[in-house]
């Protein structure tokens, strides 16, 4: 929030509407076609994933062995050429749709409590995504790519919450923080990978199946810790109104 607050500090200086065409022209053609193709995968990636979020739900498929197969499949895109483009692209869509399989029994709780949760968290992060992911592009070249180590320091306290919590039982107060700590990360990382992205593809690296799951890995983070958060929002609201009636 820091990042994207500044940024708009930065643009109540000067003239915002000059300013945006300077930093906008910064991004050659090249670059921005690169830009649209990796968005474009992104949205064919979060369409593979309601897809297996759907199977799970008529099937029961998500656990351990999708969260795995995601894994695998992602390293399997990773190794494999870049010449080998339609190969990848069908590698980077299993993943997706095993990705939607390991969060669809999330995705079933919260139909069964409240369907339009569900709707308001997937809005919630698309809104948020394009206006850190349009920060970045507008912003200066290389401006945010300094969080980034301030980021990986949050990653490393998460995965250290979530080693304690796992040791010696996770309180509730303690699973908040850690989801409420990642939603801000990974909404950083949003800025942080956008940038890396478009400084990847102006020193000639337009490998947009290659870029496009790191931008979709923070979407999904990002979606799956606003829907617990409105999830928990929603249970509290509804035991108040129980107590009400009682």
């Amino acid at each position: 929030m820091d990042a994207f607050t500044s940024f708009f500090d930065s643009q109540s200086r000067n003239n915002w509407s000059y300013d945006t065409l300077k930093n906008f022209r910064q991004i050659s053609p090249i670059v921005q076609a690169h830009l649209k193709q990796v968005y474009l995968t992104l949205c064919y990636a979060l369409i593979a994933s309601a897809v297996g979020a759907y199977l799970h739900i008529l099937w029961n498929i998500g656990g351990y062995l999708t969260t795995f197969a995601c894994l695998g499949t992602i390293i399997w895109l990773l190794s494999t050429p870049p010449c080998e483009k339609q190969k990848r692209v069908s590698l980077l869509m299993a993943s997706a749709v095993f990705e939607g399989a390991s969060i669809g029994p999330l995705i079933d709780l919260a139909i069964q409590i409240d369907p339009s949760v569900l709707v308001a968290s997937f809005v919630g992060t698309a809104l948020a995504f394009a206006c850190f992911s349009g920060a970045a592009m507008l912003a200066r070249r290389r401006e945010y790519l300094y969080l980034g180590g301030l980021l990986s320091s949050g990653v490393s306290v998460l995965l250290w919450l979530h080693f304690a919590s796992s040791i010696f039982g996770g309180s509730t107060a303690l699973f908040m923080t850690e989801i409420y700590l990642g939603l801000l990360v990974f909404v950083g990382y949003m800025i942080v990978d956008t940038q890396d992205i478009i400084e990847k593809a102006h020193l000639g690296d337009l490998d947009y199946v290659k870029h496009a799951p790191t931008l979709f890995t923070d979407f999904v983070a990002v979606f799956v810790r606003i829907l617990i958060i409105m999830l928990k929002n929603s249970a509290e609201k509804s035991e108040k109104k129980k107590k009400r009636r009682d």
